[in-house]
């Protein structure tokens, strides 16, 4: 039986070394995994650059996508290769549905008050809209179960996410034919339990709760996503 790759999918406002712990408990267990880079440029590139990836893997993947990576996903999850999908504390839209429509349905969380907005060029030479955290707002909003230096050095070392990600719309929902596990971050100030949750239900996930998690869950709890992983790659080797 071959194992799955693992393919570690960072969100917004973070890189793929917050998977760092992760990582290390994968591989301690001889799970391969790769933690490829998330461009933050919009669903539908970001979707089609992480496609690019999988199809460059030998044998099955298990892609897991942390925050925004969940949206991303639940599109590239389409490729023939990919085996289950984990979300942690993510989104996990629906086929044409925006993350916009899918928050929507729910109160606004502190994010939403708390980020900045940023001019980034294009190639036509127009410009586009980005938004980070604001520094102060980040530990509060992002990272309230991290020691505060850590917090610290993540809120000055954000990537931008382009807001375009918030409205277009996902062109499909691997979660509807492949199987899938969701860690739900009780705590988390940056996107909604109940958005988790929702998301999660509506997949027919494995859902488990950590209630006191904040949006660094990876960073804060990397047994437990490790662990939520560990399930995913033997229930589909």
């Amino acid at each position: 039986m071959t194992t799955p790759t693992v393919v570690l999918v960072h969100g917004a406002f973070a890189d793929a070394t917050g998977w760092i712990g992760v990582i290390a408990e994968l591989r301690a267990g001889g799970i391969p995994v790769i933690a490829p880079p998330n461009p933050l440029r919009g669903l539908t590139s970001d979707a089609a650059y992480l496609s690019s990836v999988l199809g460059q893997i030998d044998g099955p993947a298990v892609l897991v996508g942390h925050s925004y990576g969940g949206a991303v996903i639940t599109v590239a999850g389409a490729a023939e290769n990919v085996v289950g999908l984990v979300y942690v504390a993510a989104y996990v839209p629906h086929e044409g549905e925006s993350l916009a429509e899918l928050q929507g349905r729910f109160p606004e969380p502190p994010l939403t008050g708390s980020l900045r907005e940023w001019t980034y060029p294009l190639l036509d030479g127009d410009s586009a809209v980005e938004v980070t955290i604001e520094e102060t707002a980040f530990p509060f909003v992002f990272a309230g179960d991290v020691t505060e230096d850590v917090a610290g050095v993540l809120a000055v070392a954000q990537r931008p996410l382009a807001t375009a990600a918030f409205t277009e719309t996902a062109a499909a929902a691997a979660w509807r034919t492949k199987p899938s596990w969701a860690l739900v971050a009780g705590a988390d100030r940056t996107i909604s339990p109940e958005v988790q949750r929702y998301g999660a239900e509506r997949a027919g996930a494995v859902v488990v709760e950590l209630p006191d998690a904040s949006h660094a869950v990876p960073l804060s709890e990397p047994t437990r996503v490790a662990d939520l992983i560990r399930d995913a790659v033997r229930a589909t080797s």
